[in-house]
C-alpha cells in the first residue's frame, strides 16, 4: 500500500478505518477452569493477551476498534450435545458473562487515552445482545435455536458441515448454520443490533455507530 499510495496516505487511511475484532469464544471452548482462582487467572491472561494484540495494531496505525466479546457459547449445538437434555451449559455461559465484565474493566484501563493517545473503541456485549435468540427464538424469527442447519446426528452437531452433511431447507429459520457458527440471519440480526438499531446498553463507552462516524 505504501508503495502505491505513500506512507502519509496509508497512515491517514489506517487511522480513519474501523477495525472490528471478536475475541474469546475459542479460548472459552478450550478452557476447563476447576476453581475460582483458575477463572480469575484465565480472565487476566485473556484480557492481557487481547490488550497486547490491540496495542500492536495501534502501533501499526489503527485507531478505531469495535470489539465484540463472546456470545452465549454454552448454547452452541456442539456444547448442547454434551448435555443429556440438549440444554445450554449454564456454567460455560456464566464464564462468558464473567469474561465480558473482565473485558469491560480491563480494557478501560489498558486502552485509556493516556496510554494510547488517539485510540477510541467500543466494546459490545454479544452475550446480552444475542441471548434473546435463545430465550425467545420465535420472537427473533427462528424456528430452531438449538440445532445446526448443516450437520448430522443429534442436534446436527455430531458431524461436521461437509459435503455429505444434511442441510436444512430454510437456513434463515435456524440460529446456527453449523455446530458452532451462527446462521447468516443470526449474524445479520447481530450486526443490526450493534450498528443500526440495537439497545445502547450493549455497547460501551460509545456505540459502534458513533465510533464508525468519528473523524
Amino acid at each position: 500500500m505504501e508503495a502505491v499510495w505513500g506512507s502519509h496516505k496509508v497512515t491517514k487511511l489506517l487511522a480513519s478505518s474501523f477495525f472490528l475484532l471478536g475475541f474469546g469464544s475459542n479460548d472459552l471452548f478450550q478452557s476447563r477452569p476447576k476453581s475460582q482462582a483458575d477463572v480469575a487467572a484465565l480472565y487476566a491472561t485473556l484480557v492481557s493477551n487481547y490488550s497486547a494484540a490491540i496495542t500492536d495494531l495501534y502501533g501499526m496505525g489503527a485507531r478505531k476498534f469495535g470489539i465484540i466479546s463472546p456470545g452465549p457459547v454454552g448454547c452452541v449445538p456442539r456444547v448442547r450435545l454434551l448435555n443429556a437434555t440438549g440444554a445450554c451449559n449454564d456454567g460455560m455461559n456464566r464464564l462468558t458473562v464473567g469474561l465480558a465484565a473482565a473485558f469491560k474493566s480491563g480494557l478501560a484501563t489498558t486502552l485509556s487515552p493516556t496510554r494510547l493517545p488517539g485510540l477510541t473503541y467500543s466494546l459490545a456485549d454479544s452475550f446480552a445482545g444475542t441471548r434473546a435468540n435463545f430465550d425467545n427464538p420465535q420472537a427473533a424469527g427462528f424456528m430452531n435455536a438449538d440445532s445446526a442447519c448443516c450437520g448430522s446426528g443429534k442436534l446436527g452437531a455430531e458431524g461436521e458441515c461437509m459435503r455429505n452433511a444434511t442441510v436444512c431447507s430454510d437456513r434463515d429459520a435456524y440460529a446456527f448454520f453449523d455446530n458452532v457458527h451462527p446462521s447468516q440471519r443470526a449474524a445479520e440480526l447481530g450486526a443490526q443490533a450493534l450498528f443500526v438499531d440495537g439497545p445502547t446498553q450493549i455497547t460501551t463507552p460509545i456505540s459502534f455507530k458513533e465510533l464508525a462516524h468519528q473523524r
